[in-house]
């Protein structure tokens, strides 16, 4: 799992796991909910991932009670390992700039329950100070090319920066949250449920 996708994916398949235990049918749900909202799922890629996962000891699989077998084929249930807990802990732990980037960030964010405040308020800043650079480089190139763009086009490009500057609103409430929690005494928001 090098890739940054495969990562996020890895991150997914963990994240949901250390929920609950899952079979593929419902694990291929709950990772197109997650996963769906932020960028396209292939379904292709799910049972790659969880062999990998197998292979590297982070999940195990259970064979269900007889009772349970559906249509001649029992379901496999997935479930986190100890090795699993772990790796899903270090990735969580990840800060950097791929946390920010489009097709991660969503993926963190559903997670930020197990992630610790700090890091989550680094992730938070970072995706603030990514889209703060989009911003300023689309707002440079509509500036030097408006006159030569049609209206449908010049309304695309206002719609997208609207899009970015309402998302920039919302990290500074988040980032503003996450700052208040972290001065009050004794108030941890994380949920490790370890």
């Amino acid at each position: 799992m090098a890739s940054g996708q495969g990562r996020v994916l890895e991150l997914a398949v963990l994240g949901s796991l250390h929920e609950t235990p899952l079979h593929g049918y419902e694990l291929r749900k709950r990772l197109n909910a997650l996963l769906g909202m932020f960028r396209a799922f292939s379904y292709g890629s799910l049972y790659p991932c969880l062999r990998s996962l197998l292979a590297r000891g982070l999940i195990a699989e259970e064979q269900p009670a007889s009772t349970t077998i559906v249509g001649g084929r029992s379901k496999i249930v997935y479930k986190l390992t100890a090795e699993g807990k772990e790796r899903l802990q270090d990735l969580l732990t990840q800060a950097g700039p791929s946390a920010w980037e489009d097709e991660s960030f969503g993926v963190h964010f559903a997670f930020f329950r197990h992630t610790e405040a700090e890091v989550r308020l680094r992730i938070l800043e970072g995706r603030r100070s990514r889209l703060e650079e989009r911003l300023d480089a689309v707002r440079t190139a509509l500036a030097r090319t408006r006159e030569r763009l049609d209206s449908y086009t010049l309304e695309l490009q206002r719609h997208g920066l609207e899009s970015v500057e309402r998302e920039v609103r919302w990290l500074n409430e988040l980032i503003a949250t996450e700052r208040r929690a972290s001065e009050e005494p004794g108030r941890d928001t994380t949920s490790t449920d370890e």
